[in-house]
């Protein structure tokens, strides 16, 4: 047994400092960016928020509603393989990842879509990023697709970081038990502070030409502008947003004034009961629940949260003076609050 003294940060552990800058307008800042992956053949230009690969919010309707603003969506690996290979085949798709799992019937689903439609874009998702054979599944899946761009987790170290690039991953996930429906930290006391796994990852994967996306603990789109001040290339979002038209949760109405309106929808984590109810006939004997389900506000369309999200991060960049989102971590100086608050730290 061991202990590590150093500060482990959440997001909610620090403030952004504002610098003086020459800036006038949200308007003059950027908040695309343009990527060149370390194993795939091709960049990728767009704002680089994902939204995540749960079924409530990993939707085609997701997709298309993120379009505009040109951002991601790890799509769910529920859909019928039909489906998927429909929805690849369309312009739709340029800014989507296929979710994929590890097992046999995942790898022969894939084989499937991708002899159908093409596909450029994996995300190859496991809850436990840290076993032999998942790196194995990282290699075979860069070998079998080459010129694919592939994320891969989740982890929140910076030595597997560099182990899955080095397998083959161009984009490394990073987050365990950080979601506001994950309940792994509370289930097996595994787990890593957010921010903290997003600088030490960062800095484990720049090394070697990668990339990371932060996975979880954004509960505002402050949080948002600190992942990218972490280090943060990509950041991926479930419970932000949960509750919308795109998603496809259970929707609860009320009665008012004689008509039915939407309350409220149903949210539940992908290892959760629910989840496991709905596709695997239950929770196998071998394991236990490691998500929780809640009902969130009906929130209405996506495209409201979105703005709150883009029109915070242009904010945040004119506090501190960056024209452009690559230069965020650059100009980022984090401020602790609380007990430590006089404390400061560079990137």
């Amino acid at each position: 047994m061991r202990i590590e003294r150093d500060a482990k940060l959440d997001f909610k552990d620090v403030l952004i400092r504002p610098k003086r800058s020459t800036l006038n307008s949200r308007a003059d800042v950027d908040i695309t960016r343009t990527f060149r992956f370390v194993h795939a053949n091709r960049e990728w230009t767009g704002f680089p928020l994902i939204a995540s690969n749960m079924d409530t919010t990993g939707t085609i309707s997701m997709a298309r509603a993120f379009a505009p603003f040109g951002a991601m969506v790890a799509l769910h690996k529920y859909y019928p393989a039909d489906t998927l290979v429909e929805f690849f085949r369309s312009e739709a798709a340029e800014n989507v990842f296929c979710t994929i799992g590890t097992t046999d019937a995942d790898e022969k689903k894939f084989a499937y879509i991708k002899s159908k439609a093409p596909i450029g874009k994996i995300s190859l998702d496991v809850a436990n990023g840290y076993t032999e054979s998942f790196l194995k599944a990282v290699a075979r899946t860069r070998e079998e697709n080459k010129d694919a761009i592939i994320m891969a987790g989740t982890i929140v170290t910076g030595e597997m970081a560099e182990a899955l690039i080095l397998a083959g991953a161009d984009i490394v996930r990073v987050g365990i038990g950080s979601g506001s429906v994950c309940t792994t930290r509370d289930l097996t006391g595994v787990g890593y502070p957010q921010l903290s796994a997003v600088i030490e990852c960062a800095d484990a994967a720049h090394g070697l030409k990668g990339h990371v996306c932060s996975d979880g603990g954004c509960a505002v789109p402050g949080d948002i502008a600190k992942a990218y001040g972490g280090g943060a290339d990509f950041v991926m979002l479930g419970g932000m947003l949960a509750g919308h038209d795109e998603c496809e949760g259970k929707i609860r109405y009320d009665e008012r004034n004689g008509e039915k309106v939407a309350v409220g929808m149903q949210f539940y984590g992908m290892s959760s009961e629910t989840a496991m109810n709905k596709y695997y006939g239950g929770v196998a004997d071998y394991r236990a629940s490691e998500g929780k389900t809640v009902e969130v506000p009906y929130r209405g369309s996506a495209k409201v949260t979105m703005q709150e999200i883009t029109g915070g991060l242009r904010s945040m960049m004119t506090y501190i003076g960056a024209t452009k989102l690559k230069e965020v971590p650059k100009r980022t100086t984090f401020v602790l609050v609380g007990s430590q608050r006089n404390t400061v730290f560079d990137e």
